[in-house]
């Protein structure tokens, strides 16, 4: 017997969580000329694209996108992004991700862009679920769910019915 989903949210409610992180994104690059969002594929990237035309209503903000792949399965194997090391450089980067679980992916990401030196890191996702293994936190977060570990969150980013549902 199949579960039923619970809906968490919908697309008017992810909506405004995106506008307030896109302020808060903001409010901590106010002095900056640029910003880098780093999107994890597949979905933290689509939310990256989104928080994108977001600051850029918002603010005069210079946005750059990366796609970063991680194998979720294998998060040891080399992260790849879309920018070049020296793209990112002593730039004001976030690192975006669709729903924060355990944390493997973000740190795992996070690692990836220490390696050069950075203006500033900081880490957003939409959904927060708080079943950390590591010592992993997002600086802005749309929700905090407290779910249990067998449960699931999935984002789904459609163009009039994005949804966050729980399963």
């Amino acid at each position: 017997m199949k579960k039923a989903s619970v809906s968490i949210l919908n697309h008017i409610e992810i909506s405004h969580k995106i506008k307030r992180i896109a302020y808060q994104i903001y409010e901590s690059n106010v002095n900056e000329e640029a910003v880098v969002l780093a999107g994890i594929a597949t979905n933290g990237f689509q939310l990256a694209k989104i928080l994108k035309e977001e600051l850029q209503n918002i603010s005069e903000l210079q946005v750059e996108l990366c796609e970063v792949r991680i194998n979720k399965g294998n998060p040891l194997e080399k992260v790849e992004t879309s920018m070049a090391a020296e793209d990112y450089k002593n730039k004001s980067i976030v690192l975006i991700d669709d729903v924060l679980n355990s944390g493997t992916t973000l740190i795992y990401g996070v690692r990836h862009f220490l390696e050069v030196p950075l203006k500033q890191f900081r880490t957003a996702v939409l959904v927060d679920r708080s079943h950390k293994k590591y010592p992993v936190k997002a600086d802005f977060k749309g929700i905090s769910l407290s779910t249990s570990i067998h449960e699931h969150v999935e984002v789904l980013f459609e163009k009039e019915d994005s949804r966050v549902e729980l399963l």
